[in-house]
């Protein structure tokens, strides 16, 4: 495992195109923080005419850029100087936050927004280093401090930091971000989605103050076939990160263990208990891990179960379970905009376990970190995945380098959380040669990452030897995935929903099922005959038949419809019906329920009753 991580953290540090400059840190929740949450001033920016000149040459790679580029926050020094921006007399904007739902004028806007926060800061000790960190930056993030470029980031939902120990003042630092969100064809996500593009500093800003040495990574599970062992690896980082004295202490276990890292700044520690609690959706239990040094004192809730399959079955703690779960874009349920809050996910999550649920998909990216920690608490299973969405380009290298970044920045950040039990690489990718090489290189990698977890992705279901009422999984990739998972909308985009009933299934794969999507649309409040489409009643009907055809299949061990709430998508343009919104969720995007939520919330009782959990 330390080997593995060292590869990893190399990887991402000589990648300067679209990685950040810093290794990740862990766990900045627990960590001396200074939130930037508040209002930033912006600077709306089509062009880009503050960051390149008439010629098209980026400033920031001048050595003498002129006032003209915006990081240096200009001001002019007399009346006859040209400055042609001045981000203090310009508008406000919230952050967390998308820019789209905040300013009316930006709800379509796709290209460069700068922000810019003026703070002074003061070190608790003058030994200590100080980072800035991103939770995210939709899509292209360009971040400079004082006038210098710290760094990039590319990646809409993965968190990134750089080290400003030696360029933060006690007085009148600026800190400047230019972000662009315009889609790419050859980015992770591509060109053509079913979401919408919220552009932005979408999640929290803050400054986090650490020792000169600190605990900078960890992973502490279950070791593999010994439910008794707790295995700690714990990487420190600092000038004096190797020959340092680290600890594990797990108080209501009574247990630590101690060690001192190696030349590269690592530790492998285990302790042993036979009585350790294991988490599961029944009993979310999470106990207190500290992590400590001679200079830091860093503790998390952490759960301790297994997930494994064995043929058909999939197994938590040893027994199987059945995934009753809904899956969820990230959008929140009080704003119009992109969820970013621990209220939210609160809420997303409430709603879940109203509906049955005991799992959730996080479609179609990583989520914020709240989602995952909220999901630990509360006892909720989760297929957390990246945006390998549809038409990627197989072939390009660096589209497959900064998808396999995305997946390690997802890994690195949530491995320790219980709750996540599937890494998904991919959703509803057409099968070439091409694409089988690029995600069955991302599914090593996530097994280089994690191998405690289980790997699949959303594949797509075809016909069975030409015969259309028999549907199969027709997919090299399916060899590799530990969980046959794919997504079907017979009924919706294929006939109607009383074709369910003519649908047989021939699944050759010995491994368990999982229906990662179905369902229909449906416009809150909107009445008629069940085979009318878009009334609450046809998407009633649908989820009806689609609960009966899919209890024939032989091996499904869960599924997650398509999808708890409506969400906002420029697909998605039907006046009168769907105005902006894919109409699929169970409840509206004013948080009313439809008829099918109760549908699926009474079979869903109906299997934790069965005695499977």
């Amino acid at each position: 495992m330390k080997n593995t991580l060292v590869l990893v953290l190399v990887y991402v540090l000589f990648q300067p195109v679209i990685l950040a400059q810093e290794e990740r840190m862990m766990n900045i929740f627990a960590r001396r923080c200074t939130d930037f949450s508040g209002f930033w001033k912006y600077i709306v920016d089509p062009y880009e005419n503050g960051y390149y000149n008439y010629r098209w040459e980026p400033f920031d790679r001048m050595e003498r850029p002129g006032k003209g580029a915006f990081f240096l926050n200009a001001k002019p020094d007399a009346p006859s100087d040209l400055v042609e921006y001045d981000f203090d007399r310009s508008d406000s904007i919230q952050v967390p936050g998308d820019w789209n739902t905040q300013k009316e004028k930006l709800f379509y806007y796709e290209g460069t927004v700068w922000y810019k926060k003026s703070f002074d800061y003061q070190k608790e000790r003058a030994s200590n280093r100080v980072f800035v960190y991103f939770g995210a930056a939709n899509y292209r993030a360009e971040v400079y401090l004082n006038g210098k470029k710290l760094g990039t980031h590319t990646g809409g939902f993965t968190p990134f930091h750089f080290e400003i120990t030696d360029h933060v003042r006690e007085r009148d630092n600026f800190l400047i971000v230019k972000v662009d969100n315009r889609r790419e064809r050859e980015g992770v996500p591509t060109l053509n989605t079913d979401w919408w593009n919220y552009g932005g500093l979408t999640r929290e800003v803050m400054l986090v103050e650490t020792p000169g040495n600190f605990i900078q990574d960890y992973f502490i599970r279950l070791r593999p076939g010994d439910p008794t062992c707790i295995e700690a690896t714990i990487r420190m980082n600092g000038p004096e990160a190797a020959g340092k004295f680290v600890r594990v202490n797990i108080p209501e276990l009574g247990i630590r263990s101690e060690g001192v890292t190696d030349e590269n700044g690592w530790a492998d520690l285990t302790v042993h208990s036979k009585e350790i609690r294991t988490w599961s959706p029944e009993d979310p239990y999470l106990y207190e891990v500290i992590l400590e040094t001679t200079e830091e004192r860093l503790a998390d809730r952490i759960g301790f179960r297994t997930i494994q399959t064995r043929g058909r079955s999939l197994l938590l703690n040893g027994r199987p379970v059945f995934l009753r779960g809904i899956s969820i874009h990230e959008e929140s349920p009080f704003r119009k905009g992109r969820a970013w809050s621990e209220e939210d996910a609160r809420q997303l999550l409430l709603w879940a376990k109203e509906l049955g649920c005991n799992f959730v998909r996080l479609a179609h990216y990583p989520h914020n970190e709240h989602m995952v920690r909220m999901a630990d608490k509360m006892g909720l299973m989760v297929w957390a995945e990246i945006p390998v969405y549809w038409t990627i380009l197989w072939d390009h290298e660096e589209t497959y380098r900064n998808a396999e970044n995305q997946l390690s920045e997802m890994i690195l950040r949530d491995r320790n959380r219980a709750s996540v039990v599937i890494w998904s690489v991919a959703n509803e990718t057409p099968v070439s040669e091409a694409r089988n090489r690029f995600l069955t290189s991302l599914a090593a990698k996530a097994r280089e990452l994690d191998p405690t977890r289980l790997i699949s992705a959303a594949l797509e279901q075809t016909a069975y030897r030409g015969q259309p009422d028999v549907r199969t999984i027709h997919d090299p990739f399916a060899e590799v995935v530990d969980v046959l998972s794919f997504n079907q909308y017979i009924g919706w985009y294929d006939g109607l929903p009383d074709k369910c009933g003519r649908i047989s299934w021939k699944i050759e794969q010995n491994k368990p099922v999982l229906i990662t999507e179905f369902g229909a649309g449906a416009k809150q409040g909107l009445h008629g005959e069940r085979t009318a489409r878009w009334t609450e009643e046809y998407q009633e009907y649908l989820y009806e038949e689609t609960l009966k055809m899919i209890g024939r299949i032989d091996g499904l061990q869960g599924c997650s419809p398509w999808i708890l709430k409506d969400f906002r998508s420029p697909r998605r343009v039907l006046p009168g019906i769907q105005d902006g919104w894919n109409r699929k969720g169970l409840i509206s995007e004013d948080g009313k329920k439809k008829k099918a939520f109760t549908v699926l919330q009474r079979f869903y009782l109906e299997k934790a009753g069965d005695g499977r959990e």
